[in-house]
C-alpha cells in the first residue's frame, strides 16, 4: 500500500534503503560487477547506480514542475515506452563506475531525497499531482516510486543474483 502522508513516506524511505543497505554491504566488488546474462549483461553495481540515478530523475522532475515548466519524464528524448533503450544508455554511461562510487552515490541520493521529504508537508506531497509530473501522481507518490519502491525491487533482484550466483558456484 502506498504511503499517504510524510510521516509514513520517510518511515518506508529509511526501511527499505535499510534493508538494501544492509543486503549490500557484504558484496565484494567482484561479486558486483560480474554481468548477468539472464539480464542483458546487467550487474550489481548496475542496479545500484540505476536507482541512485533515478532518484535525481525525480528530483529533477520535481524541480522543473515547480518552476512551472512540463518535465520531460521520463527522459529528454525518451518514452516511456523506450526504457529498455534508456537504461542501456545509462549502463553505458555509468560503465566507469566504481562499486564504491555506485553505494556513495546511491547513499548521497538517499539522503538528498529525505531531504526533499523533510522540506515538505503534507498537502505538498499528497494534496494533489506533482507540477510538471504530467499524470495524477502525487509529489509523494513519485517519491515513493523514486525512492522506496526501487530499494524494494533493487534488493529483490539482488537477492535473486546472489542465489543464482551461488548456485553456480
Amino acid at each position: 500500500m502506498p504511503a499517504t502522508s510524510k510521516t509514513e513516506l520517510r518511515a518506508i524511505a529509511e526501511k527499505e534503503f535499510a534493508k538494501l543497505q544492509k543486503l549490500i554491504a557484504p558484496i565484494e566488488e567482484s561479486v558486483a560487477m560480474l554481468p548477468d546474462p539472464e539480464a542483458d549483461g546487467t550487474t550489481i553495481k548496475d542496479t545500484i547506480a540505476h536507482r541512485a540515478h533515478w532518484i535525481t530523475l525525480f528530483l529533477g522532475w520535481y524541480e522543473t514542475g515547480q518552476s512551472g515548466q512540463k518535465a520531460e519524464i521520463p527522459a529528454p528524448d525518451y518514452k516511456w515506452s523506450e526504457l529498455k533503450r534508456y537504461n542501456a544508455d545509462l549502463r553505458a554511461s555509468q560503465h566507469d563506475l566504481s562499486w564504491e562510487g555506485a553505494k556513495a552515490s546511491l547513499d548521497a541520493n538517499h539522503q538528498t531525497l529525505l531531504a526533499m521529504i523533510a522540506t515538505l508537508d503534507d498537502d505538498a506531497l499528497y494534496g494533489g499531482p506533482m507540477q510538471g509530473g504530467n499524470n495524477k501522481w502525487t509529489t509523494g507518490r513519485w517519491a515513493e516510486a523514486a525512492g522506496p519502491s526501487h530499494y524494494r525491487s533493487a534488493a529483490k533482484y539482488i537477492r535473486a543474483r546472489l542465489r543464482a550466483l551461488a548456485a553456480t558456484a
